[in-house]
């Protein structure tokens, strides 16, 4: 049985197999066909942080394979009162067949899937959001920008930033990640990313300019830079991220047919332009809608692997 908790869990051959499911379900799904791969199966959803693609994006698509999916935020459940989470997995885990999580800390997820007996997987937290990367990778396809790609991650060093990381010393991508000092990533995870790059030849760049990551890029992405919890640093935050919204000016350095890419919700004026935003607003809710199709993809994938030890 596999979980998908981080991309640095799968190889790159994995990864291109789960987007090209999706490839395939998305086709299928436009096409009018049923696509009922996971029949009368069950996916428990479980929000610690609340969330709009997340919920939709899950809940249609458990529906479009078959299944039916499970609405459960920590108020509903004795997890909010204090119960271990080891409990509430075996419990959840023994009625459903596989659960997706959303919430704060990593390691709670990681404790979740110790004790699940059915495949876990990884909504979002503070370290990774990783159904948000595959969901990126297919839409850059879709725009004819793929292994050669340069990819400029402009904004703050979090869970996004994180998991670029990883997709791209995976698939060996060229990633640079412009940060505001202070504001970098995880070190940990910066390190772990790196020797994964040696294998895939992935050249990573790390700079407090944003100028320098998007020059050429094929790709810029961003994210806001108050994620869920960090409101009571808003105003710091605005004041020490001047300079890293990317809008026309930034974004014309980057190559003529260069894509924008942005997981939302978007704070315009803030990390993004609104000029920019509108501009590129094909590529962002095409991406938006592809979570559908990345994550039914995902899901498959898992469900077919039941039987393997991670």
């Amino acid at each position: 049985m596999r979980h998908f908790l981080t991309l640095a869990d799968f190889s790159k051959d994995e990864i291109l197999e789960i987007i090209d499911l999706a490839v395939k379900i998305k086709k299928q799904t436009k096409m009018g066909e049923k696509v009922p791969y996971m029949e009368n199966k069950t996916l428990a959803m479980i929000f610690e942080k609340s969330s709009t693609r997340t919920r939709v994006s899950f809940e249609v698509g458990i529906y479009q394979l078959g299944g039916v999916g499970l609405f459960l935020s920590s108020s509903d459940l004795q997890i909010g009162r204090g119960e271990p989470i080891k409990d509430t997995s075996r419990v959840i885990s023994s009625m459903c067949d596989m659960v997706m999580i959303r919430t704060y800390e990593h390691e709670k997820l990681e404790e979740f899937a110790k004790y699940s007996k059915v495949p876990v997987i990884n909504g979002l937290t503070d370290s990774y959001h990783p159904v948000q990367l595959v969901t990126d990778y297919l839409t850059m396809l879709e725009f004819g920008k793929g292994e050669n790609s340069v990819v400029a991650y402009v904004g703050d060093g979090n869970n996004m930033a994180h998991s670029w990381l990883m997709l791209s010393a995976i698939l060996g991508l060229e990633l640079r990640v412009a940060t505001p000092k202070g504001y970098e990533c995880d070190s940990k995870i910066v390190e772990r990313a790196l020797e994964l790059a040696k294998s895939s030849g992935a050249k990573i760049i790390f700079t407090n300019e944003p100028k320098e990551a998007v020059e050429g890029a094929d790709v810029v992405t961003t994210d806001t830079w108050i994620s869920m919890g960090q409101e009571a640093e808003k105003e710091k935050r605005v004041k020490d991220f001047k300079g890293f919204m990317v809008d026309k000016e930034l974004f014309s350095l980057a190559k003529d047919d260069a894509i924008f890419l942005h997981c939302l919700p978007a704070y315009r004026g803030w990390e993004v332009s609104e000029e920019l935003f509108e501009e590129q607003s094909k590529v962002i809710f095409q991406e938006a809608e592809n979570r559908l199709h990345a994550q039914k993809g995902i899901m498959v994938w898992l469900d077919s692997k039941r039987g393997e030890v991670e």
